[in-house]
């Protein structure tokens, strides 16, 4: 049997506002927020005690979706600096595409986003650039040229 489809990319945040505010930015829609907790959400983690908000968003497309949480218990652990390098053994990046990646990078700047290199263009194909946003997660924008 083969999966029907990625529903989500989940992320922990400290900052949920900032985070959402960073997000509708770039051009998802919140679908909603919520708090989440008791016994199915222990389970589920494999923590005890889980009180947790969470935000949805949604991308233009409808499909692709966004989950950003917010620990009241257990407290978020750090895994380490915020800035690290985009080398790092783990999720490393989530990736968007983008109509004017110029245009988006003003947006996003106003965010307190920050280029990781600089904007790049790969032949004749596609420019390219990670930015750093809130709490550190890079974002990876994508403009196909022609």
């Amino acid at each position: 049997m083969a999966i029907q489809r990625m529903d989500n990319v989940g992320i922990v945040v400290e900052g949920m506002d900032a985070a959402i505010a960073f997000f509708v930015e770039l051009g998802m829609e919140l679908e909603g927020r919520a708090e989440v907790e008791g016994l199915v959400a222990d389970q589920c983690t494999g923590l005890d005690g889980v009180r947790c908000d969470i935000a949805m968003l949604r991308a233009p497309d409808g499909h692709s979706r966004l989950e950003l949480a917010k620990y009241r218990s257990p407290a978020a652990i750090s895994a380490g600096p915020r800035n690290r390098p985009h080398n790092i053994l783990g999720t490393h990046r989530v990736m968007f595409a983008v109509d004017d990646i110029e245009d988006t990078l003003a947006r996003l700047r106003t965010h307190g986003a920050e280029l990781v290199g600089e904007l790049a263009q790969y032949e004749d194909s596609y420019r390219l650039c990670y930015v750093r946003g809130p709490e550190g997660i890079i974002v990876g924008l994508a403009e196909q040229l022609s």
